[in-house]
């Protein structure tokens, strides 16, 4: 294994080659992967700062959107410079200054339902960093019929929630959500504000869960939904069961 990374690696990855339980043969498996990042919001930012500082071989980032003024109170990815340009060229440009001995793909496009298993089908894991309902389905559903595991983030006002559906036999995401909500029962951020620290904390946590998924350490979040409450600084978990009838993942499904 030593001859795998160069002495430049040694370096960057020196407290990660220094992990029980990690080490050389952890930093291989990241060297290794490959990532899709859907969204560089603010669930986004995070994610792809991780993944890329840990070094992850291959990161591709998926975004139909330019950098707004208003983005920058928590999309920490981007800066003052790049305001109405591309996410996804504002995205890259960071990535490559953090860390220029991986691979960054862009794709300037949104994922829909026509694309989404083109895309996901190039990568390990996918990382899901949108914010509205339709956006998670259509990862689910390609999820699902490519077979791979996708991280899901979400953030409200204070509060958000982090889990991994379609790991190792466990539930999809239309196992917990089997339809959306009502559109006013979730307005956007752009209607009722967001926390902005609050993206960072559940981007890391996604960011966590992928370097796990990824080099086989610990207990994924499969089958659990955790909970994080900003204001009263609190976790909570709760179980999720596969569900055997899912229209998505069950025997009735696809």
């Amino acid at each position: 294994m030593n001859n795998f990374f160069t002495e430049e690696e040694k370096e960057r990855y020196a407290r990660h080659f220094l992990l029980d339980g990690f080490g050389e043969e952890g930093q291989g498996k990241l060297k290794n992967a490959r990532v899709l990042i859907v969204g560089t919001g603010g669930l986004g930012s995070p994610v792809a700062l991780y993944l890329a500082a840990a070094g992850v071989g291959q990161i591709g980032i998926v975004d139909d959107d330019v950098v707004a003024a208003s983005n920058l109170q928590r999309q920490v990815i981007h800066d003052t410079s790049m305001i109405d340009q591309p996410k996804v060229v504002s995205a890259k440009r960071r990535l490559v200054a953090l860390n220029p001995l991986i691979k960054i793909a862009v794709g300037n496009e949104r994922l829909i339902a026509e694309n989404a298993q083109r895309i996901i089908s190039a990568y390990d894991l996918v990382v899901d960093g949108t914010d509205n309902f339709q956006s998670r389905y259509i990862i689910n559903k390609a999820c699902v019929e490519l077979n791979k595991p996708w991280i899901s983030g979400s953030i409200f006002k204070y509060d958000g929630q982090v889990s991994v559906f379609n790991w190792q036999g466990g539930p999809c995401y239309c196992c917990l959500y089997p339809e959306p909500p009502a559109p006013d029962e979730v307005p956007p951020a752009s209607k009722v504000g967001v926390l902005g620290v609050l993206p960072g904390v559940i981007g890391s946590i996604q960011a966590t869960e992928a370097i796990k998924l990824i080099t086989g350490i610990g207990k994924p979040l499969s089958k659990r939904l955790l909970l994080y409450n900003s204001l009263d600084m609190q976790f909570m978990e709760v179980d999720i069961m596969r569900d055997p009838g899912c229209k998505c993942c069950g025997r009735t499904g696809i």
